[in-house]
This record gives C-alpha cells, sequence and structure tokens, in this order.
C-alpha cells in the first residue's frame, strides 16, 4: 500500500506542503523497493537513508517557521519530530536484525512512518499553518 498525498493533508503553507509530497514521494520509493521479489538490504538501508535525510532536512525547516512566527507550540512539535527519529532507528534495527525487508518492515512503515506523517500533517503541521495565517491576519478576524 502507497503513501497518497490528498485535500486532508494540505496546511495552506506551499513550502510545507511540497515538502510533504516530498516525504510521501521518498516513503513511497522505501515501500515499492520492498515489494520486489528480494530486496537487497543495502538497496532498503539506503532508500530509508534517502527518507530519513529529508524528514531531517524538512523538521530543520518546519522548526525554523516555527520559531520565526513565535509558534506557542513548537517544544511538543519537536517532541513528535524526535517520535519519528526513533522510529527511523527502530527501522534500521529491524533491517540489521532481520538481514533486510520483511513483511514486517513493511507493515512498520505503513503503521509507523506513513500513519505517523498523515496524522501529525493534519494535526500538528496544520495547527502550525493556522496559528500562522491568525497571526498573520489578526486585523482580519
Amino acid at each position: 500500500m502507497q503513501a497518497v498525498f490528498d485535500d486532508s493533508l494540505i496546511t495552506g503553507n506551499k513550502m510545507i506542503d511540497t515538502q510533504h509530497k516530498e516525504l510521501i514521494d521518498r516513503i513511497n520509493k522505501l515501500l515499492i523497493l520492498c515489494e520486489n521479489e528480494k530486496p537487497a538490504k543495502r538497496e532498503a538501508v539506503e532508500t530509508l537513508d534517502y527518507l530519513a535525510d529529508y524528514a531531517e532536512f524538512h523538521f530543520g525547516e518546519e522548526e525554523k517557521l516555527q520559531e520565526e512566527i513565535g509558534y506557542p507550540g513548537i517544544a511538543e512539535h519537536k517532541k513528535k519530530h524526535e517520535e519519528l527519529r526513533q522510529v527511523v532507528k527502530d527501522l534500521y534495527a529491524m533491517l540489521e536484525e532481520q538481514e533486510g525487508p520483511t513483511a514486517a518492515f513493511v507493515e512498520s512503515v505503513n503503521e509507523n512512518v506513513t500513519n505517523w506523517l498523515y496524522n501529525h500533517i493534519r494535526g500538528f503541521d496544520r495547527s502550525v499553518a493556522e496559528y500562522r495565517f491568525m497571526r498573520d491576519n489578526e486585523s482580519r478576524i
């Protein structure tokens, strides 16, 4: 099952939405690789690196934006980012222990990365976008 960027994931911040689309694309690259008959451990690690590197870049951009706008929930948001970092570490451990991607690995990606991202965008990221909109349009509210 591949991840899909749909209207429920739009925050209204063009930069963040573009980055979320890229994250979903990278998740899908990992899932597609795992669908191969016998995906190699090395390829799975490299593809997970590709996803993890972009996630780090994206988290940095989100946190910088939150600092710029004085978002009051930044500490909690950072904790949520840390949750995904731990999930990625756990995925690396699974690849190591299982000598490559297995059905359990794919299930973990879907449950702990894809679903985490969906929930994070719909909740935390959307609240940042709404805060920014209200702050920037205070006179209109």
